[in-house]
């Protein structure tokens, strides 16, 4: 097939605007009437249809990604059923893809000369990479960073957890799901700063403790 695509990676923080950036391009293929199509992995169930929504309000249909979903395969059904192969194939939340998922979208770009365009997070909320992001920077053809402001000026780099007092969480799964009220966006020296003021907290404490009396 003399048909060359690319796959590409393009990652930023929470709150980058990763998700309107994906239906924006949705978009515009639309407009030009290319042949194109959605995706996103199920574990982000914050929508209850399969659709990929934007902070902003838009939203297109999307095909569901399940874990033990063979993405080559369902490329390679779509084609035969169609008799035409998809030019685009748009992937959200693309951190949640297994490796093998990503080696399979790689396979598509490879053997079909489709395009694959990967939005997704670089790192979890202890600033470690997704497996899906991890093979994706060690794979991808292109990498692009979607760039956004900590509310200091610095770039944003971490995904920090955060509780209902607003302090980061330090522990629990990679994985879960939530928005505003369960995650911030922030730089590292932010991300440090919050820590070690966190840790000086508890900490005091035990140190205004009285001395403990002795009855040598």
């Amino acid at each position: 097939m003399n048909r060359k695509g690319k796959l590409y990676f393009r990652y930023g923080t929470m709150g980058s605007a990763k998700t309107a950036l994906l239906l924006t391009t949705a978009y515009n293929f639309e407009e030009r009437h290319m042949n194109y199509l959605c995706l996103k992995p199920v574990i982000d169930t914050r929508e209850k249809t399969n659709v990929i929504k934007s902070r902003i309000g838009i939203e297109r249909e999307c095909r569901w990604i399940y874990n033990d979903t063979d993405l080559y395969m369902l490329a390679r059904e779509l084609f035969e059923s169609t008799m035409t192969v998809i030019d685009w194939f748009l992937v959200d939340e693309a951190q949640f893809l297994t490796e093998q998922q990503v080696d399979q979208l790689a396979a598509i770009v490879d053997d079909f000369g489709s395009n694959v365009i990967c939005y997704g997070l670089r790192t979890d909320f202890k600033s470690r990479l997704f497996e899906g992001s991890r093979r994706l920077f060690e794979i991808a053809d292109t990498i692009d960073e979607i760039k956004s402001t900590c509310s200091c000026g610095h770039k944003t780099i971490i995904n920090a957890r955060i509780d209902s007092n607003g302090d980061f969480v330090e522990d629990g799964a990679q994985v879960e799901i939530g928005g505003d009220d369960r995650y911030i966006a922030v730089c590292r020296k932010c991300w440090r700063n919050k820590r070690i003021e966190q840790a000086s907290r508890d900490v005091l404490p035990f140190l205004d403790l009285p001395p403990i009396e002795s009855n040598a």
